[in-house]
């Protein structure tokens, strides 16, 4: 992932997590940095939705498992707004079951609890440039933990998004939503297609707007249900 420019804006943040002192470390870890500021914080999924249109944050790093309203139908309750916020999972390898799931509901992507400050940092400010949070070797590793389908279903979801991927883009966008797959920025996507920077905002705008999808992750997960990352 490259390193976005700090914004001259700073980021609005709203922290979301049941755990008092992880939303004191992430307090910690973000609230001195000079582009972001945490407008708000929940401790319950049920009040996300209430403190995002209060405060308009740009990015909700929002925890998987809490207590009453959780993560999930938090993500999936803000995806109903008008302009919802970027959504970041913070997650521990035994959320798997659910990362997947908040993902398909809108997520832009998600981040281990334990991820180093520095890296955090500029999560979160790729999020709020509008890249997602999906470094390849984490990603994947998260992605084929996530509860499996039964293999009819597996089989069924691999054709069907191998036919839907196939008949609505041309090769190009094919391509392009392949390396979205992959991980790769917008820079190194046009470094490996030969084409111009400007010329891959385009076709993952086309891909976007033909598979009717909400944002690049959902192009990664899609790419992944087709089994397309291994050159199958």
């Amino acid at each position: 992932m490259t390193t976005p420019e700090p914004s001259p804006t700073p980021v609005r943040l709203l922290l979301a997590d049941d755990d008092a002192l992880v939303r004191s470390g992430l307090r910690l870890m973000l609230g001195g940095l000079p582009d972001a500021e945490i407008v708000a914080e929940a401790a319950d999924g049920a009040q996300v939705q209430q403190l995002v249109e209060r405060h308009r944050p740009d990015v909700v790093l929002m925890d998987i498992r809490m207590p009453g309203t959780d993560g999930l139908a938090a993500t999936e309750a803000l995806q109903r707004l008008a302009s919802p916020p970027q959504v970041v999972v913070l997650t521990t390898f035994d959320a798997d079951a659910y990362v997947l799931r908040a993902l398909r509901a809108g997520a832009a992507g998600f981040l281990l609890k334990d991820t180093p400050p520095p890296e955090l940092a500029r999560s979160v400010r790729a999020v709020a440039a509008g890249e997602p949070v999906l470094s390849p070797a984490v990603a994947r590793k998260l992605i084929h933990r996530a509860t499996a389908p039964e293999p009819e279903a597996q089989t069924a979801r691999r054709e069907g998004a191998r036919r839907l991927l196939s008949e609505q883009l041309t090769d190009r966008e094919h391509a392009v939503a392949v390396a979205v797959g992959r991980g790769l920025s917008n820079a190194e996507i046009a470094a490996a297609l030969y084409m111009g920077v400007p010329t891959v905002k385009t076709h993952v705008s086309r891909v976007l707007a033909k598979l009717d999808l909400g944002n690049r992750v959902q192009i990664a997960l899609l790419v992944h249900d087709a089994e397309l990352l291994d050159g199958g």
